[in-house]
């Protein structure tokens, strides 16, 4: 067995990484639990057979199968007696682990059939060949866990999304553009296209949901990082009013005084005799 696992403690303040991956060839009747993890894992099966239970249910798994392990659930899984399996697996967590496994069906079932799949199959080695790195490995794991998560997208989409759901994912990608792009030029249309929906939609969407609309909520996002930038960095008032998106230093100057009571400099100034 190859089992590597890796330090979890701030894991969860991450939005995703790997906390283990392994391979396994299991003796007859082998078993594993009952047991409950902190993370997600999929254990995907190369040859053999076995069982797995979850949730009151067992499952008869073989060759091209896989399971998902969900967090803080009872789960159980044992060996073939006469054809045991070998499997690979991958674990991961995060905060957004979950919104990210939602856009896939995988959720809805314990168990899926991966077929055989070389790009699935590839990225649990290049997993194992990431390990084995002396440095910097963790960059390119979570690099890999992307590509993996983005392979299970495409494989076991989602087809049927609640409405609520749909909008709340909207607004969500609609904050993630303006967090990205804030320093360039960014309006409702802007992020309208880059969701391909309606201006006046979003427009809704967004105000009902987060209590402002999309400019507010911009304008917002920019002060904040503007008095980041005022507080922890000795940068011209006028090069800060550039990197939140104002070409025009007084033009920014008068939309902080409206927001913040106060110009950059005095705001600076008046952190600054705080530290």
């Amino acid at each position: 067995m190859k089992d590597y696992i890796f330090s979890n403690d701030f894991s969860r303040n991450l939005d995703a990484m790997i906390y283990t991956c392994g391979y396994e060839t299991c003796a007859p009747s082998h078993h594993y639990g009952p047991v409950v993890r902190s993370g997600y894992l999929i254990h995907y099966i190369l040859k053999g057979k076995g069982i797995y239970k979850t949730d009151g249910h067992i499952y008869q798994l073989s060759e091209g199968d896989a399971f998902l392990i969900r967090p803080n659930t009872l789960i159980y899984y044992e060996a073939d007696k006469y054809d045991p399996w070998t499997y690979t697996w991958i674990g991961f967590q995060g905060i957004k682990m979950e919104s990210y496994l939602k856009r896939t069906s995988l959720l809805d079932t314990p168990y899926f059939h991966y077929g055989k799949d070389d790009r699935v199959r590839l990225c649990h080695e290049k997993m194992f060949e990431a390990y084995q790195l002396p440095e910097n490995r963790d960059l390119i794991m979570n690099s890999i866990l992307y590509e993996y998560l983005y392979l299970l997208a495409c494989k076991f989409p989602r087809t049927s999304i609640p409405p609520k759901e749909r909008k709340i994912s909207y607004v969500e990608e609609a904050l993630r553009y303006i967090e990205n792009n804030y320093a360039h030029t960014v309006n409702i249309q802007v992020i309208a296209d880059h969701l391909n929906i309606e201006r006046t939609y979003l427009y809704r969407l967004f105000k009902d949901i987060t209590g402002m609309s999309p400019q507010e909520y911009l304008l917002d996002y920019r002060i904040r990082r503007s008095c980041s930038l005022l507080k922890e960095t000795s940068l011209p008032v006028s090069d800060i009013a550039r990197s939140v998106g104002y070409n025009d230093a007084l033009y920014f100057s008068r939309l902080f005084r409206q927001k913040k009571g106060r110009t950059p400099t005095a705001y600076r100034k008046e952190k600054q005799r705080l530290l």
